[in-house]
């Protein structure tokens, strides 16, 4: 399992994931400053899923119609740190297969996969 995730997406998520043996490629760690269509460029090469807190990726892929392996969107900024970091990690650990090649959105109500890939 190999995930990519974006700048935006808070670094104790990606330590956690990274203990439960989940391979991160970090975005801020490698590739800090890229432009978001450079990271969905990075994730579409690499096959991986990218996980990003970031909206815009929405209209980059739906509007724009760029091809991408699947985006987990996060959007927990009305829930408690201490909720919203372990919540984020058991969705992307239980849902990861689930969640390729497809547009996902987190929210304090759930997860929605909608299957939308222009590729």
């Amino acid at each position: 399992m190999t995930l990519m995730a974006d700048e935006s997406v808070d670094f104790v998520i990606i330590n956690n994931l990274r203990q439960k043996g989940i391979v991160v490629v970090s975005i801020l760690e490698d590739f800090a400053g890229i432009k978001d269509t450079e990271v969905l460029q990075l994730a579409r090469d690499k096959q991986c899923l990218l996980v990003t807190e970031d909206k815009d990726f929405g209209e980059l892929t739906y509007r724009l119609k760029h091809e991408h392996c699947g985006i987990l969107l996060i959007r927990l900024t009305d829930m408690p740190r201490k909720e919203r970091i372990p919540l984020a990690t058991e969705t992307i650990e239980t849902y990861f297969e689930k969640m390729k090649g497809n547009f996902s959105v987190l929210t304090t109500k759930g997860l929605r996969i909608k299957t939308h890939n222009p590729v």
